[in-house]
């Protein structure tokens, strides 16, 4: 037997995924209805000016997604910041890199448990919390063992389903605003522009909402199981960015108008539930939580799909044992063993808060994203040495941009979060230094490139 031959044989996943299906989990990922989430808290942020907000947070989204996809297309792995800081920068950074990022992938299906939970619980008062969390947790982890193409179909009703409440929402805010404003200037631009709008306070509704942006990137996972990669995986980034940043835009626009001020309402903070109320009595305030849920459920499906494919990637290269983590069903072709790892894990939803979860998804994320920047500016413009006028916007200026978006994210970042990603962050530099014999060996390689 040639054992030259060997690595060859790596278990490898199934390529079918086309271009929709990989916007469609990435839709799922961001969830379109996040955008009457942040709603009352960022309108009272910037005085009233959410759309614009979300445009400043689009533009930082698309220059990072834009990095994103000048790596994938030189490095075609499905590590993503990981693989691309290791390779790019330096082997003990990337590895710190994919230590941190882990948090984002696996703490997210958590949240979207505990917050499909919270919204179940409000719609079914009489049944205990642990029953839905536990009913939950079962539905992902089931949709998930179904295989990578029934996962994305199944996921494309529920992101159709998110749109289409926002849309009537939007249809039900503009019948509102018609009714109320019979000059015909119902659809003035004073969301976008208008009195008490400043630079600062734009900012820094735009630092909470990048967040409704995170796990675009997360579509970097399906490398190995998308059709044409090279193609379809930086369109996809992109546009999910895009579609998502459009649609919240949309939706916020109308909710503005119609709802100026969350004055009024009883939970200013979140105001969405009583809007949904008023717009459109019972019946649109109950599809409005049903879309809640099916927002929960989406990203949950969509996040849960992500962390089984990046345990995959690091068992088959045994830095997780890979007698678990390494290995694929023989038929559909998918990691069942993983699948049912972070359908057990995320039942910590039962015991965990919100405020933790979400601490360490977003240190997870940012990380990430500065990763992926510097990567960008040190191997096409520093190592290729790319500098042409066209080159320097593109692998200087722009990394550069989203790198300094990213820092004001960071600047915003909670201390909360900031603690709990450090104490992480220095866990993962104490394993390195004892994996390294303090840095005389190369790191643990978290090898998730693929057979070419």
């Amino acid at each position: 037997m040639n054992r030259s031959a060997e690595p060859e044989k790596m278990p490898t996943l199934k390529r079918s995924l086309k271009l929709w299906h990989v916007i469609v989990l990435g839709l799922g990922y961001l969830t379109p209805l996040t955008v009457f989430d942040t709603y009352g808290i960022v309108t009272q942020e910037t005085n009233g000016h959410v759309p614009t907000a979300y445009l400043l947070a689009l533009a930082a989204m698309l220059f990072t997604a834009a990095s994103y996809g000048s790596m994938v297309k030189e490095f075609p792995v499905a590590g993503s910041a990981y693989s691309y800081a290791r390779q790019t920068i330096n082997p003990h950074f990337g590895f710190l890199v994919g230590w941190v990022s882990l948090l984002d992938y696996v703490f997210l299906p958590i949240i979207n448990v505990l917050l499909g939970t919270i919204y179940l619980s409000a719609a079914f008062p009489n049944v205990p919390s642990w029953i839905l969390g536990l009913l939950l947790a079962a539905v992902t982890t089931g949709v998930n063992l179904w295989g990578i193409k029934s996962t994305a179909n199944f996921n494309t009703l529920l992101v159709v389903f998110q749109v289409l409440v926002v849309g009537i929402f939007a249809a039900l805010a503009i019948q509102h605003l018609t009714g109320t404003s019979p000059t015909g200037s119902a659809f003035p631009i004073t969301p976008f522009y208008g009195e008490g709008m400043s630079f600062p306070t734009l900012m820094a509704g735009a630092a909470i909402l990048c967040f409704s942006f995170l796990g675009f990137d997360a579509v970097t996972t399906y490398t190995e199981e998308a059709i044409n990669p090279m193609k379809t995986i930086p369109r996809g980034i992109f546009l999910v960015a895009l579609i998502g940043g459009v649609i919240f835009i949309i939706a916020s626009y109308f909710t503005q108008l119609a709802f100026p001020s969350v004055a009024p309402f009883q939970n200013q903070d979140s105001p969405s539930p009583e809007m949904s109320m008023i717009l459109g009595g019972d019946l649109f305030h109950s599809i409005f939580v049903a879309g809640s849920i099916t927002a929960a459920l989406a990203s949950g499906i969509a996040s849960h799909t992500s962390a089984s494919r990046l345990l995959f990637a690091m068992g088959r290269e045994n830095v997780l044992p890979k007698k678990w983590f390494g290995k694929l069903h023989p038929v559909k072709g998918i990691p069942v063993g993983n699948v049912l790892f972070i359908g057990i894990v995320s039942l910590s939803s039962l015991f965990l808060t919100l405020e933790t979860a979400l601490a360490f998804i977003n240190f997870g994320a940012l990380t990430a994203f500065t990763a992926v920047n510097l990567s960008v500016f040190a191997h096409f413009y520093i190592r290729k040495k790319q500098r042409s006028a066209k080159d320097t916007l593109k692998y200087l200026i722009s990394p550069l941009i989203g790198a300094s978006f990213v820092a004001f994210l960071w600047a915003n970042l909670d201390s909360h979060a900031l603690t709990l990603g450090i104490a992480w962050t220095l866990i993962g530099i104490g394993y390195l230094l004892f994996s390294t014999k303090a840095f005389r060996k190369s790191p643990p390689v978290i090898d998730f490139e693929e057979s070419m």
